[in-house]
């Protein structure tokens, strides 16, 4: 693909290596929705909740101040990215983070962040 010249110093055959290495299309709208459920604090909260311990969606509820039903829905969207899992024990479904990749995708996160605060 030719790319116009973007940046003093950059050749055609280094904007041409960047553009191949580029992911398609599609994986890129899946990177996005993955960036995008960060974007919802309720999310987030249950996340760091996860981060600590596995819990039920009543805890998580109380956790969080909302309706079991309203988290039971955000518990959804996060397995649906593969954030989080779930395991039945009885009646009982008890919540954790899906593996070390969300936990450490959200510590570095967190991290970032706090780097930034300080003075």
């Amino acid at each position: 693909m030719d790319v116009k010249y973007i940046y003093k110093g950059l050749s055609q055959d280094e904007a041409d290596t960047l553009q191949a290495a580029l992911p398609d299309e599609r994986t890129i709208g899946i990177l996005s929705d993955f960036f995008g459920v960060f974007a919802d604090n309720t999310r987030l909260r249950i996340l760091w909740f996860l981060s600590q311990r596995e819990l039920r969606v009543a805890d998580l509820a109380a956790l969080v101040g909302m309706q079991q039903s309203a988290v039971s829905h955000q518990l959804k969207t996060l397995r649906l990215q593969r954030l989080v899992k779930f395991r039945r024990e009885g009646t009982t479904i008890h919540y954790s983070l899906d593996d070390e990749h969300v936990r450490h995708v959200f510590d570095v996160a967190l991290e970032h962040i706090r780097e930034g605060q300080l003075p």
